[in-house]
C-alpha cells in the first residue's frame, strides 16, 4: 500500500477534488471532514503490449493525471455504506458476510466491485471485521471508456478495506486480489495489465510488466538522453479521444473469445513440438515455434498469433526508444500496435477505427492506437507539447463530421481530453 499525506509529483487530484469527496463522506458518516482519507486511484493508458497479457507477454503502461477518487472512513461494525458521483442509490451490506462470485454478467453494476473486493479479500483469507463508509467518484463520461475505470475502482476498494482492517499487502498481491475480482468474482478473462499499472506507476517512468514472471521494471524517459529531461517535463502530452460507444466489458464476449484463441493457438503451436501438456499461453511458444509451425494455424488463430509475436517486438523497441527519447520511433511503434489490433486480433469497431485514424492524422501526433480492449471507449495519442491543443481540436472536428449522433451524447469538454503521465494509486491522508 501506497500512502501519501499531502500531494505528490502529479497534478491529481487537486485540493478542490479532495475537499469535494471529503465533504460528502463527512456528511454521509456524520463525522468530521478532516477524519476522511481519499484513495486516489489514476486511469492508465497502453502505449504498447496490446492484448498480450493474458498470453504472459511483456507489456507497457503508465498513469495519466484523472481517475478514481474514493472518500471514506472505517466503521467498527463491519458496515458498508457507499455512494456514488455517478450513479444513483446507495449500497448496504456488512464486510463480515460471505460473497459470492456473480453468475449473469448483466447484474454487473457500480455496486458490484464493491461485493468483489470483499470477495477477494475474503478468498484470499483476510478477516474483514471493519467496514468503510464512503463516497466514490471518477471523471463523468470516463466510465467503460478503454481506462481501465474497473481496476481503478477495484483497486480503491481494496485499499481502503485493507487500510480500515489494519491490513498490510504489497502492491503485488493488490494485483492478484483485483484479479480475483475481475476474474473469479465478474467473469472476464483479463490480464493483470491493469491493476499494475495502477499500483505501480512512477511519475516520468514507463512501467514494464513481464506478465509470464509477474515481475515489474521501470524506464524512465529519456534516461540515455539527459538533455531530453526538461527541469521534470515531457516533450509530449497524452491526448485521450472518446468514440461515444460505451458499454461494460463483461457483457461484452468478444473479449473472452480472443482470449480463448490465443489459447487455441498457444496449443497448436507447442503440439506441433510435442509440448501438448504444457500451459496453453502464447509466452510458452518459442519464437523459432511459432515461425517453423504458423503455416499451420486456422486462420483466426494465426492472425492472434502473428499479432502477439509482432506486439512482443514492438515492446522491445518501444523501451529503446523511450529510454532515448526518440518519440517519434515510439510513436510509429504505437500506430504499428493499433493497426495490428484491427487487422490481427481483430477488434475495434467502425467507428472506432475512424477515430483511430483521424488521430493519425492530426497535427503534432506521434503515433495513436485504442485505449483499452478495443471493443469501446477512446483512443489515446501521444502528441507534441505545443501542438497538444491544435490536435484536440483537429480530433474534435473531424470526428464530429464522421459521427455526429454519437459526438452529440459526449459532453463538449470530454470530447477529446489533454493529459498528462501520473503516479500510482495511493491513499492520501488530510493534513493534521
Amino acid at each position: 500500500m501506497v500512502v501519501s499525506d499531502g500531494k505528490t509529483t502529479p497534478s491529481w487530484p487537486s485540493d478542490e477534488e479532495l475537499d469535494f469527496v471529503r465533504k460528502k463522506v463527512a456528511h454521509l458518516s456524520q463525522k468530521n471532514a478532516r477524519e476522511v482519507n481519499v484513495v486516489a486511484c489514476p486511469y492508465r493508458i497502453c502505449p504498447l503490449g496490446a492484448h498480450i497479457d493474458h498470453q504472459g507477454g511483456v507489456v507497457t503502461a503508465m498513469t495519466i493525471n484523472c481517475g478514481v477518487l474514493l472518500g471514506f472512513v472505517p466503521s467498527e461494525n463491519g458496515e458498508i455504506l457507499l455512494q456514488s458521483g455517478q450513479f444513483e442509490g446507495e449500497l448496504k451490506f456488512n464486510s463480515r458476510d460471505p460473497q459470492k462470485p456473480i453468475e449473469n454478467p448483466e447484474d454487473i453494476n457500480w455496486k458490484s466491485y464493491a461485493h468483489g473486493a470483499v470477495y477477494a479479500l475474503q478468498t484470499g483469507g483476510y478477516d474483514l471485521q471493519k467496514g468503510i463508509i464512503g463516497f466514490i467518484s471518477g471523471v463523468v463520461g470516463l466510465d467503460s471508456s478503454g481506462l481501465s475505470s474497473s481496476a481503478a475502482v477495484g483497486i480503491a476498494y481494496l485499499l481502503a478495506l485493507e487500510y480500515a482492517n489494519n491490513i498490510i499487502i504489497p502492491p503485488l498481491d493488490n494485483i492478484f486480489l483485483d484479479k480475483l475480482i475481475e476474474n473469479n468474482y465478474l467473469g472476464l478473462e483479463n490480464g493483470i495489465l491493469d491493476p499494475s499499472a495502477i499500483l505501480l506507476s512512477r511519475y516520468g517512468y514507463l512501467t514494464f510488466m513481464d506478465c509470464k514472471t509477474k515481475q515489474p521494471f521501470h524506464s524512465r524517459f529519456a534516461e540515455q538522453n539527459k538533455s531530453l529531461q526538461l527541469n521534470g517535463e515531457f516533450g509530449f502530452k497524452i491526448l485521450l479521444a472518446f468514440s461515444g460507444i460505451r458499454h461494460n466489458l463483461p457483457k461484452k464476449r468478444g473479449y473472452n473469445t480472443r482470449v480463448a484463441e490465443c489459447k487455441a493457438a498457444a496449443h497448436a503451436l507447442l503440439s506441433a513440438e510435442g509440448y501438448e501438456n504444457s500451459e496453453a499461453l502464447l509466452c510458452n511458444v518459442d519464437p523459432s515455434t511459432y515461425e517453423a509451425h504458423k503455416g499451420k494455424l486456422e486462420e483466426n488463430l494465426a492472425k492472434r498469433a502473428e499479432h502477439y509475436f509482432s506486439e512482443t517486438k514492438r515492446v522491445a523497441k518501444g523501451r529503446d526508444a523511450w529510454t532515448c527519447g526518440n518519440l517519434e520511433d515510439f510513436g510509429q511503434l504505437i500506430s504499428e500496435s493499433g493497426r495490428s489490433s484491427i487487422d490481427k486480433y481483430e477488434c475495434g469497431s467502425k467507428e472506432m477505427i475512424q477515430l483511430y485514424e483521424i488521430l493519425l492524422k492530426a497535427p503534432g501526433v506521434y503515433g495513436a492506437r485504442f485505449s483499452g480492449a478495443g471493443f469501446r471507449g477512446c483512443c489515446l495519442a501521444i502528441v507534441a507539447v505545443n501542438c497538444a491543443d491544435k490536435a484536440a481540436e483537429f480530433v474534435r472536428t473531424e470526428y464530429e463530421k464522421a459521427q455526429p449522433e454519437l459526438v452529440s451524447h459526449i459532453p463538449h469538454d470530454k470530447r477529446v481530453l489533454v493529459c498528462e503521465p501520473g503516479g500510482s494509486a495511493r491513499i492520501i491522508f488530510p493534513e493534521t
